[in-house]
């Protein structure tokens, strides 16, 4: 089996729950420790190994943290990469506690773009504001391109469908 089957074996197998809750927003999440542990089960059955590197850059001016989440089989590696600016203005956190979110921050995107999950998991994406249930994002953009690699490394349309609203003319690009 190639690297990328084992990895659109674990997007397509992944689970995790919303475990936690943001009690100032009323919201449950996942974390990158609730993402890490779900991929446990993957490890020794595929024999991959999972890593997060981090490396602290400064752009114009400002802290970025760069997170890149690698799956590697001991042969090849595929990664994925979340570049996140870290907030010195945070009201009520201390320096270490800024930049340790926006390490957690940049560490949860960089694992969800590898294993593909779905950006709509984020409370940005579904909080309603108390409008009622959120309608399925439309496949596009970065999602499409996830989308694309997917069905690639062997995903189905179907898996896509079940998250994305899929216009009838991206349905036939894929």
């Amino acid at each position: 089996m190639t690297l990328n089957e084992k990895l659109a074996t674990i997007q397509t197998k992944f689970k995790s729950k919303k475990s936690r809750f943001n009690s100032f927003g009323k919201y449950n999440f996942r974390s990158a420790e609730d993402i890490l542990e779900a991929t446990k089960p993957f490890l020794l059955e595929l024999g991959v190994s999972v890593t997060i590197n981090e490396m602290l850059e400064e752009i114009a001016g400002l802290p970025i943290m760069a997170s890149t989440a690698t799956l590697k089989d001991g042969e090849s590696e595929i990664s994925a990469v979340a570049v996140v600016g870290v907030d010195l203005n945070q009201k009520g956190m201390n320096v270490p506690q800024q930049f340790g979110s926006a390490s957690s921050y940049a560490k949860k995107y960089a694992l969800g773009n590898l294993f593909l999950i779905d950006d709509t998991a984020d409370s940005d994406a579904t909080n309603t504001h108390g409008k009622g249930n959120a309608a399925k994002p439309k496949l596009e953009g970065a999602a499409l391109v996830k989308a694309k690699a997917f069905i690639k490394s062997g995903g189905s349309v179907d898996a896509i469908k079940k998250k994305y609203d899929i216009p009838a003319a991206t349905l036939k690009t894929l």
